[in-house]
């Protein structure tokens, strides 16, 4: 009796507990289905906002904000290619001045030189040694061939100063506009003429340098080429054929005596007979002598630049020799 009443028991306990289990096992799947839906939508902001989604281990995609570092790899497992990437390393002050230097057009990059190579030689001899060595001396020059006092003279503008300063600028400004506009070749002949009658009228005048003249020069060239064109000086607008005497005017000021307008005369005088043999003196029929030659147009522009000019000089040639006379009527004999 007792063992049929505890195999009873025994039996009627499953029952008894079954109602707690279906209970317990129905909250478990309600709380995994709501797991896994905040996951969904977890995921799938992730995705809108370009997140890293989770994602299993070992997968080939990622996503474009993730903080893992880059693939080495495409989509397809394939290594990718890696250019070369030139790194542009930070340019010093030096570089970058001899980078400037080198744009500067040559024969002005060349004058500009020479003027440092004799204002450091004018400083390291002083100044009873420089005026014996670097000045203009028409008789060493003739009877002791010293050639060089000519080019020293055209490239002396003292020691350095404020001045000195302004005039390199005025030489680098007015020698670039010229070697640009009449090419390399035309501005060297224009050198070399400036030179040799700046030369003269010094050793007349006892000027023993004319690097100023030399500057001024160049300026009235520019300045007659464009003469009514308004240019900013100092605090004024002025027309450009004014501009040589405004600086020779701020020279006088400065020096307070009326002798330093003399280079500044010189100058305009020796750059106004350049500039009428090469263009009032051809448009009233006379020929154009101050021209390089072919074989300095070739070595100095380049061959472009010689057969324009051919070109320009047969055209011109060709419009000079033709003759004027009246038209015929269509059918006339």
């Amino acid at each position: 009796v007792g063992m049929a009443a505890a195999i009873s028991c025994i039996s009627a306990k499953p029952s008894s507990f079954q109602p707690r289990r279906t209970a317990f096992t129905s909250r478990q799947q309600t709380a995994n289905t709501q797991h896994d839906h905040d996951a969904a939508i977890f995921n799938t902001v992730l995705e809108l906002r370009g997140g890293a989604s989770r994602k299993k281990k070992g997968g080939r995609t990622a996503s474009l904000y993730g903080n893992s570092k880059k693939s080495t790899k495409t989509a397809t497992g394939k290594a990718k290619v890696k250019g070369s990437v030139k790194e542009e390393a930070p340019k010093s002050a030096v570089s970058d001045t001899l980078t400037k230097y080198k744009a500067i057009l040559p024969l002005t990059r060349v004058y500009i030189t020479m003027v440092g190579i004799v204002t450091l030689l004018g400083l390291a001899l002083g100044d009873e040694m420089s005026q014996g060595l670097l000045a203009l001396d028409p008789i060493r020059v003739m009877y002791g061939l010293e050639l060089w006092r000519p080019i020293t003279a055209a490239c002396f503008l003292g020691p350095p100063s404020i001045g000195w300063l302004m005039n390199a600028y005025y030489l680098f400004e007015y020698g670039s506009s010229l070697e640009r506009a009449f090419g390399t070749a035309q501005h060297l002949l224009f050198l070399l003429i400036q030179i040799t009658l700046l030369s003269v009228c010094s050793a007349f005048f006892g000027q023993p340098f004319f690097a100023q003249s030399v500057i001024t020069s160049m300026l009235h060239v520019l300045s007659r080429s464009m003469p009514n064109q308004q240019v900013k000086w100092l605090i004024f607008t002025v027309p450009y054929w004014t501009l040589p005497l405004g600086l020779m005017a701020s020279d006088v000021l400065q020096a307070g005596d009326a002798a330093a307008a003399l280079p500044h005369v010189l100058g305009i005088l020796s750059g106004h007979l350049y500039f009428f043999h090469k263009n009032v003196w051809p448009k009233v029929g006379g020929e154009d002598w101050l021209f390089p030659p072919a074989f300095l147009r070739r070595t100095l522009d380049g061959e472009g630049a010689a057969d324009r000019s051919k070109a320009k000089e047969s055209i011109s040639n060709a419009l000079k020799a033709r003759k004027k006379g009246r038209g015929k009527k269509l059918g006339s004999s």
